[in-house]
């Protein structure tokens, strides 16, 4: 079955093209724009409806859209992404929230069983247009369970697409070009910079989903990161540059796919790597970067590459939180022992 195309012409457009807006009001108006232009475009999670989300990044869509587009389940991720399996089986695109990210586990079964593997199963012949919406990351003070990083299980999975959104204009194109992907694709929203805002071009032509971005060039490091971290990133650099040193950062955006063509071109140039992540550094993403890097880059490395990442323990309590998680001093110091390699 082909898979429906969005015309973006017949999406309510808002008053002025370009406007400042935070990345959860984004995300809302991207998805928005996704029930707009097709109606196969099926939101289900838990109080996604009439509360709008426990981050509201759903507010006002049940109203709009109506209790058959728009459901609310119950606490039940197993059911949510079953239900999603049937939902696609049948031509629809439905978009799952899991309300925190260490509420996926209960549906970890389901996305890794089925909805990763049905379009190999049955030689192309189903597909699945899943989105599945994880809040992700620590930096809220949340109890145990509300501040995980679990990325890496999904990129590990062959059949899954995972990508991160780190700034507005992003949340509001990625989430359209994932519902528009005919691959499930698992969705990491930094939930702690859902409020920080930045300017969104509604009439953009977008770049493509599965491909890093240079977000500031530099010439002495090169800082790669992704989601929560790119912000952290841009202010280490920001801070480095009062100092004369010069970092370019560089935002992943997909998880898998990884697109490390732009990092190698880099590297290649700037031969320094530090690799910026919340989540553990053990057999990580971040671990999967600095391998490839030194395969691909190796006679242009002029010191080894870097992680600083959340440690290798379960999240601690919010009291301890600032401890565990990279901050602008543990990315300049590993700046600064690069440099003097």
């Amino acid at each position: 079955m082909a898979a429906p195309t969005m015309d973006r012409s017949t999406a309510a457009a808002p008053a002025t093209p370009v406007q400042t807006l935070t990345i959860s009001k984004a995300l809302n108006m991207g998805l928005r724009a996704a029930m707009e232009a097709n109606p196969k475009v099926i939101m289900m999670g838990e109080d996604i409806g009439k509360l709008g989300g426990v981050f509201r990044i759903t507010d006002g869509l049940q109203k709009d859209f109506g209790e058959q587009r728009v459901l609310d389940t119950p606490l039940a991720e197993s059911g949510i992404i079953g239900t999603a399996v049937g939902l696609a089986i049948r031509g629809y695109r439905p978009v799952c929230e899991i309300q925190f990210d260490g509420f996926i586990f209960p549906g970890f079964d389901q996305i890794v069983s089925q909805v990763a593997k049905l379009h190999y199963r049955t030689q192309g012949k189903i597909k699945m247009p899943i989105v599945i919406r994880v809040p992700f990351g620590g930096g809220i003070g949340a109890v145990e369970h509300h501040s995980e990083s679990p990325e890496s299980y999904f990129a590990h999975t062959a059949g899954l697409k995972v990508v991160s959104c780190s700034n507005p204009a992003d949340a509001y194109w990625m989430i359209q070009q994932a519902i528009d992907c005919d691959d499930p694709v698992l969705f990491f929203e930094p939930k702690r910079r859902y409020y920080e805002k930045g300017e969104v071009d509604t009439t953009a032509q977008p770049g493509p989903l599965f491909a890093s971005r240079v977000l500031r060039p530099g010439t002495d490091a090169t800082l790669v990161a992704y989601g929560p971290m790119v912000r952290t990133s841009l202010d280490a650099a920001n801070a480095a540059a009062e100092d004369g040193t010069s970092l370019e950062v560089i935002d992943l955006r997909s998880l898998s796919p990884l697109d490390l063509a732009p990092v190698f071109e880099s590297v290649r140039r700037t031969g320094r790597l530090v690799v910026v992540s919340e989540a553990p550094s053990e057999s990580s993403i971040a671990s999967e970067i600095a391998a490839k890097v030194q395969q691909e880059c190796f006679y242009s490395l002029q010191a080894p590459v870097l992680r600083v990442t959340g440690f290798d323990t379960p999240y601690p309590p919010s009291k301890l939180e600032e401890e565990f998680l990279p901050d602008l001093d543990r990315v300049l110091h590993a700046v600064d022992r690069s440099l003097a390699w």
